[in-house]
């Protein structure tokens, strides 16, 4: 029947689809990290700018390529951190501290969030020293010449004034008077989330016009060890101002060694995870050059960095610099929030919305609305499943009842089929004639499939992507909806004392989104050619398969959308008239098979 031919079609390129999709963008490919070879006793052999930041260049590459690291990558980072001067950084959301060597920010956790979804499991650690096998550090410094001395650089050793730690209430100040005079006063502070202010105050003591430039880097010294994806960006980014948004993926970076965008006035850059990123923000009226690197001198590091236009300071007056970092979780209100108070251009493409952001957030934000009136993300998604077939009820409805119309017209078509015989194109030209008399549209079977695509990946955008969905808990056995479905049928759940693969893990919640699915399509009657009634059987089953590694969330909103919409059609089918072929079909599995022109 041709309703019922044009609805296979959709649900046959459907799959294909997903499974295109699957493949392209869902799929991890695993990334193998780099051995991690000796470093040399000295990573600045090739740095334009020496240990004391005395020699500048013209380009941005002038900025530290390694930072003066000694010795190889073996120490942990809490060693590490306890051998060098340090100022503590304590604040609700943050732990960590400050070297006083570089005034380097390489030590820092996020309190927040844990590894695992147990509470006991060790927090985040975001930042570490470059002494450790994961090294990941962000500092700022300056450029100078002859004229200027010593100014502040990797080596240069700061001094804390007053004592105490960095909290919220409580910034440090740190200060460093060079061979030439020039006293360096800087101020850092934090805010109650993840922004540090950078603020430098300069003062000449010389009687000479001061030239010197301000350069910040973000260093890491491996890539990450989760599984990377392509529906997700992680490694370089940055927004510059009038040059847009850049990406680099650290394989670019690999292959490329420096990718060099130009110079910008304004925006910020960094390294991004699929959760936490670590970004600077430089002063946004100073124009600057920038350069996203990968260097293999010694130890494999990438590197994201800047250095702005040289500043002159008159003699016996004072200079200040203002940067900002960003370093800790991507959490929408937040990251949105930063763009908004400080200024700070398209901040909110931190979080990777992807192109049709326009959808995807909005997504976000009916979810986040729903959880914060529930207090449970999975309750969120039911809610959002409802708004969203309202929305799309108008449209839903007058495709099943083109459905329903159709159905009605089982007798007339297969009278017509008798009529022509082997005449196809007769056939098909008295069936198209009998459509455009009924005003049916023979392809309203695919719209309620087709529709679901666009909604199905932005929801799994915004699990997949946002931190807020992150070892979020549903109910029973799901603690984590961005995961998938730990259970599995080939253990019985697990009563058997045993793992089983990966691939075997077919959970509870994947094998209710296959039965609503299968109960979906058994509303239409089963399609009499052999070949379209055996994909009709089992495109359940390769959708229980398929999805059963998607985050849980995910498969919840299927599960419970197709819930709706059997609920919906079957309403629909009654008000025309229409026999509900459900459970006939079920019947005609397991006995005589039900005419389908009846």
């Amino acid at each position: 029947m041709e309703n019922n031919r044009n609805y296979i079609v959709a649900i046959a390129l459907s799959v294909l689809i997903l499974i295109a999709w699957q493949f392209l963008y869902v799929n991890p490919k695993i990334e193998r990290e780099r051995s991690v070879a000796e470093m040399q006793a000295e990573l600045d052999k090739d740095n334009p700018v020496t240990p004391q930041g005395t020699t500048a260049a013209s380009t941005p590459a002038s900025t530290p390529a390694a930072g003066a690291v000694p010795g190889a990558a073996t120490e942990s980072g809490q060693a590490a951190a306890v051998q060098s001067a340090r100022v503590k950084i304590e604040t609700t959301s943050l732990l960590g501290s400050i070297n006083l060597t570089g005034a380097r920010f390489d030590d820092l956790k996020l309190r927040e969030y844990h590894e695992t979804v147990d509470r006991s499991s060790p927090i985040i650690t975001l930042l570490s020293p470059a002494e450790t096998e994961h090294g990941y550090f962000a500092e700022v410094a300056y450029v100078g010449n002859e004229t200027t001395g010593q100014v502040p650089g990797p080596q240069t050793v700061w001094t804390q004034e007053g004592t105490g730690s960095l909290t919220t209430t409580t910034p440090v100040t740190l200060s460093y008077t060079n061979d030439k005079g020039i006293r360096f006063v800087r101020t850092i502070s934090v805010d109650e989330h993840y922004m540090f202010q950078v603020t430098d105050q300069i003062e000449n003591t010389t009687g000479a016009p001061l030239s010197l430039s301000s350069y910040g880097r973000v260093t890491r010294f491996s890539k990450p060890t989760t599984p990377s994806v392509y529906v997700l960006h992680e490694g370089f980014i940055g927004y510059l101002g009038e040059l847009g948004l850049h990406e680099v993926k650290y394989s670019a970076a690999e292959e490329d060694t420096t990718i060099a965008p130009g110079k910008a006035t304004s925006g910020w850059l960094g390294i991004t995870d699929k959760y936490w990123a670590t970004a600077l923000v430089p002063t946004q009226t100073v124009p600057y050059e920038t350069r996203f690197s990968h260097f293999t001198d010694g130890r494999p590091r990438f590197q994201a960095d800047f250095r702005q236009d040289a500043i002159t300071i008159a003699p016996g007056q004072k200079g200040e610099v203002k940067n900002m970092l960003f370093g800790g979780a991507k959490e929408v209100p937040v990251i949105d929030g930063y763009k908004t108070s400080l200024s700070i251009p398209r901040f909110d493409l931190m979080i990777d919305w992807g192109w049709f952001w326009f959808f995807t957030k909005p997504m976000f934000q009916m979810l986040d609305f729903f959880f914060r009136y529930f207090g449970n993300f999975g309750v969120a998604i039911l809610i959002t499943t409802i708004v969203v077939k309202g929305v799309f009820f108008p449209l839903a409805s007058k495709q099943y009842a083109s459905m329903a119309n159709m159905k009605r017209l089982q007798p007339k078509m297969e009278e017509l089929k008798a009529k022509f015989g082997d005449d196809k194109m007769g056939l098909q030209q008295a069936m198209m004639a009998l459509y455009k008399e009924e005003k049916i549209n023979p392809l309203a079977g695919c719209w309620p499939i087709l529709l679901q695509i666009p909604v199905f990946f932005a929801l799994y955008k915004v699990i997949y992507i946002t931190i807020e969905m992150r070892h979020a808990p549903f109910f029973g056995w799901i603690q984590d909806l961005s995961a998938p479905d730990p259970t599995s049928l080939f253990n019985l759940f697990g009563l058997l004392p045993f793992d089983v693969p990966h691939a075997l893990l077919i959970g509870v919640w994947p094998l209710i989104m296959g039965v609503t699915m299968f109960l979906q399509m058994r509303m239409n009657p089963t399609p009499p050619d052999p070949t379209q009634a055996m994909i009709f059987t089992w495109m359940p089953v390769v959708f229980t398969f398929m999805l059963a590694s998607f985050p849980a969330g995910l498969v919840i909103y299927w599960a419970w959308n197709n819930t709706l919409s059997i609920i919906q059609q079957a309403i629909i089918m009654k008000r025309h008239g229409v026999k509900v072929e459900l459970f006939s079909n079920l019947k005609g599995m397991f006995g005589k098979k039900p005419d389908p022109a009846k």
